[in-house]
């Protein structure tokens, strides 16, 4: 045998348990993510809609809907890590299933190879970078916001507790 560093807290004598017996059911995982991602994709087929773009313009409805999923998952992983203990479907169910059908990234792929093939590949190359930069800017500050707006109301129902004493 090689001398090798074992980890102190392995037991090597003890054999490990088969992958399916250490796992949940992924039934019900599958199933929320499956029904959150139909929600999803209706409410951003609802966007475009209201909101068509036509076919030579900015596509500022995928723009819009992908910057408003990531302001919203800023909010919900700050909420659901830092704030509660949710069901331990909620997260597949809205993160995975509605926020990943709602946010569309083969759209704004689709939409900047129309805008290059329709010879606006300048436009398409500022949709690409604003469609990042807005994304990640819109999670960052929604998940800051709502960590100050969470700690103000911790700080908040503090003192509420120490003058009711």
């Amino acid at each position: 045998m090689l001398n090798e560093p074992v980890d102190s807290d392995v037991d090597l004598h003890v054999p490990p348990l088969p992958a399916a017996a250490r796992r949940e059911p992924q039934g019900p995982v599958v199933a929320v993510i499956a029904l959150g991602g139909g929600l999803g994709a209706a409410a951003r087929y609802g966007a475009a809609l209201l909101w068509p773009t036509p076919a030579a313009a900015f596509p500022w409805t995928t723009l819009a809907v992908n910057v408003l999923g990531c302001a919203v998952i800023g909010v919900f992983m700050v909420v659901i890590c830092e704030a509660r203990s949710p069901h331990r479907l909620l997260r597949p169910f809205f993160g995975t299933g509605v926020l990943g059908g709602f946010t569309t990234f083969s759209t704004y792929a689709v939409d900047i190879q129309r805008l290059v093939a329709d010879g606006a590949a300048a436009t398409g190359l500022a949709y690409l970078a604003l469609t990042l930069f807005a994304a990640l800017a819109a999670v960052r500050a929604a998940a800051v916001g709502t960590r100050r707006l969470l700690s103000r109301r911790r700080e908040a129902g503090q003192q509420g507790e120490g003058s009711r004493r």
